[in-house]
C-alpha cells in the first residue's frame, strides 16, 4: 500500500465538501492515524459536524452520530442490559458508541455526568455495563463538536474529558473566496453522503500501525520533554500537561510524519503540534 497515496486521497476526498481548510482536513485525517480523538470547537454553522461526516464516509467505516441535550442518560450512548423473555436473561442492547467513528455532536450540551460515560471508551476502547465489558469496533475515533463556552445552555467540559482528546481544532470561517464556492455549488442538506470511501478500516489499521514505526530521535523525546515540563513548572498555570499529554504530543508527531511521507520526525512536526495538541490540556491560574 502506497500510505502517501492513501493518505492524499483521504484528504481529497474531504476537501471536496470541506472548501479551503486543508490544514484542518490534515490535522484530522494525523488524529485519526495517532489513534486520538478530535474535539472541534467553534462558532455554529462552520462545518464541524459536516468534517466528521466526511472523514467518517471517506474512511468506509460505521459511523453513528449522538446529539448531546440536557436530558441525554449514559445508556443511551453506551447501552443498555434489557431482559429477553424468550431467552429468559437479561442481552446486551449496543448503544451508538459501537461504531468505528462516533459524532458526539455538541458535546457540551449535556450534563457532566453524560459526558463522562465517554471516558472509558475513550480511554481504553471498551465500555463496562452491569459488571460485564465490551470491547469498541477499531479503528475507533470519538469527534466531538462544542460551542465555545460562554454560548447559552452549556456545560464545560471536565478537565478529565479534555485530556482523552487528542486535539482541540478550531476550523474558523471561510475566505470569501472559499464561501463563494460554497454559495455556488448545488445545495445539499448532506453533502457528505455524497462522497465515497477512498479505503478500508483494515487500511486504516495498517497505516496506524505504520505510525508505530516511526523514528524520534532522542534529542527530539529530549524537546517534547521540556515543552512538558515547562508547562508544569510556569507560575502563570494552575494544571500543566498530563503523561498522557506527552505520550499525545509524541504520536501525533510521528502521525505527522507518515502523513507528510516520512518515516522519521522532525523539530518542525512538534513546534507545530504543540498548540493544538496541549493548549486544552492546560489551565490558566
Amino acid at each position: 500500500m502506497n500510505s502517501s497515496h492513501t493518505i492524499r486521497s483521504i484528504q481529497d476526498n474531504i476537501a471536496l465538501v470541506i472548501k479551503g481548510k486543508t490544514h484542518v482536513i490534515e490535522m484530522a485525517v494525523v488524529c485519526l492515524l495517532a489513534r486520538g480523538h478530535l474535539l472541534l470547537e467553534d462558532v455554529p454553522g462552520v462545518g464541524k459536524t459536516t468534517l466528521a461526516h466526511s472523514l467518517a464516509r471517506s474512511l468506509g467505516c460505521s459511523f453513528k452520530r449522538i446529539q448531546f441535550t440536557s436530558d441525554l442518560l449514559p445508556s443511551d450512548i453506551v447501552g443498555v442490559s434489557m431482559f429477553n423473555r424468550q431467552k429468559q436473561g437479561f442481552e446486551f442492547i449496543p448503544g451508538p458508541i459501537f461504531a468505528n467513528v462516533v459524532l458526539a455532536d455538541e458535546i457540551n450540551r449535556t450534563t457532566p455526568k453524560t459526558q463522562s460515560s465517554l471516558l472509558e471508551a475513550m480511554g481504553e476502547a471498551q465500555i463496562s455495563v452491569d459488571n460485564q465489558t465490551h470491547p469498541l469496533e477499531q479503528p475507533f475515533m470519538v469527534i466531538a463538536t462544542q460551542n465555545p463556552a460562554e454560548y447559552h445552555g452549556t456545560f464545560p467540559l471536565p478537565e478529565s474529558q479534555l485530556d482523552r482528546f487528542l486535539m482541540r481544532l478550531s476550523i474558523g470561517y471561510p475566505t470569501l473566496k472559499e464561501e463563494r464556492k460554497v454559495l455556488e455549488r448545488p445545495y445539499s442538506l448532506h453533502p457528505a453522503e455524497t462522497l465515497e470511501a477512498v479505503l478500508s478500516a483494515q487500511e486504516v489499521l495498517a497505516l496506524q500501525a505504520r505510525v508505530d514505526q516511526v523514528h524520534m530521535e532522542e534529542s527530539l523525546t529530549d524537546y517534547l520533554l521540556a515543552i512538558v515540563q515547562a508547562t508544569r513548572q510556569s507560575e502563570l498555570l494552575s494544571l500543566g500537561v498530563s503523561t498522557r499529554g506527552a505520550l499525545g504530543l509524541s504520536k501525533a508527531a510521528k502521525a505527522l510524519a507518515v502523513v507528510r511521507g516520512r518515516d522519521y520526525c522532525l523539530p518542525d512536526d512538534i513546534k507545530e503540534l504543540a498548540p493544538i495538541v496541549l493548549s486544552h490540556r492546560v489551565m490558566l491560574n
